[in-house]
């Protein structure tokens, strides 16, 4: 009998090891907060291929996401490591890796600088010097700048806006080496869909990041009809300036055409929170946001082809 105990035992040993490295993984992809890591990926991405009018190659676009994946990576580590001790407190971020203890913060930082350098890396030589500058920038910024200004004031949405929307400008720098006045109304359209987008998130997580310490716009006392007012008018002017490029000769009125209805469409969800006021309609506009930009990006990459 003891030969067949010890290969249980054994049996056992690989389920625990495969186990094991299942969740390694999987705390390494929430180290690197993956769902919104490729969406910034997703807009460097969509830079770079208005940037080439459509003409981007395969190996060119890996090499922009891997570099981008690990720039971003590495912003959200440090953010994670930073923030460890508020992230127990809150019930959406008490699981992430750090804060839950299944890993430690000298191992979240060294993660961190790996893929700080290996993102560094791969800019600059697949690339060039300056798209590397902009991912570098991007990185302090959200990592050293907006990070601990959570717990100043509504400020730090202003300040993480731009870091949050230069991946149009690395995209863009990867296939020009240079940026344009093209590349900054991406970088605009991007930053101002940054206020009602997090808005709605403070809107909806304001009573834990309160408990937390973070002292986000609205809090719990400014969910009300201005905050929602100060909402549309982003939203409004998001719209008039996501149909600009169409005024300069760059999109199509087919593109006009599908930027109207996809910013009325977000316009009336601030409206209607604006109406109510309450947790339901800002999850609306919350989902209403996610879906509005990366439409809108698909818009304006299907366009280039045919101008």
């Amino acid at each position: 009998m003891q030969p067949k105990s010890s290969a249980i035992n054994g049996l056992y040993q690989q389920k625990g090891f495969v186990a094991a490295f299942v969740q390694k993984v999987a705390d390494f992809l929430l180290l690197m907060k993956f769902r919104l890591n490729l969406t910034v990926v997703f807009s460097a991405v969509i830079g770079y291929w208005l940037a080439l009018g459509g003409n981007a190659g395969l190996p060119g676009l890996l090499m922009l996401v891997a570099g981008g994946f690990l720039i971003t990576g590495a912003a959200n580590a440090i953010n994670q490591v930073l923030e460890k001790d508020y992230d127990k407190i809150m019930k959406r971020t008490q699981d992430r890796p750090v804060a839950a203890g299944r890993m430690s913060a000298t191992e979240g930082l060294l993660i961190a600088g790996l893929c700080s350098v290996g993102g560094s890396v791969a800019l600059i030589y697949f690339f060039n010097s300056l798209t590397a500058f902009v991912g570098v920038l991007s990185m302090l910024l959200y990592a050293f700048v907006y990070t601990p200004l959570k717990r100043v004031g509504p400020i730090a949405v202003a300040v993480g806006a731009i870091p949050g929307a230069l991946p149009p400008l690395i995209g863009w720098t990867a296939a020009t080496s240079a940026l344009t006045y093209e590349a900054f109304l991406l970088f605009s359209i991007q930053f101002i869909w940054q206020f009602p987008h997090f808005w709605a998130i403070g809107w909806l997580g304001s009573e834990e990041y309160a408990k937390a310490g973070f002292k986000l716009h609205p809090s719990p006392q400014e969910r009300n009809q201005h905050t929602a007012f100060k909402i549309c008018i982003y939203q409004v002017f998001l719209l008039f300036l996501s149909l600009y490029p169409v005024m300069l000769g760059i999109f199509s009125y087919y593109f006009a055409a599908i930027a109207l209805l996809l910013g009325l469409g977000f316009v009336y969800c601030g409206v209607q929170l604006m109406k109510h006021c309450n947790q339901q309609y800002a999850l609306r506009l919350m989902i209403a946001s996610i879906i509005y930009l990366p439409l809108l990006q698909i818009a304006m990459a299907i366009d280039i082809l045919f101008r």
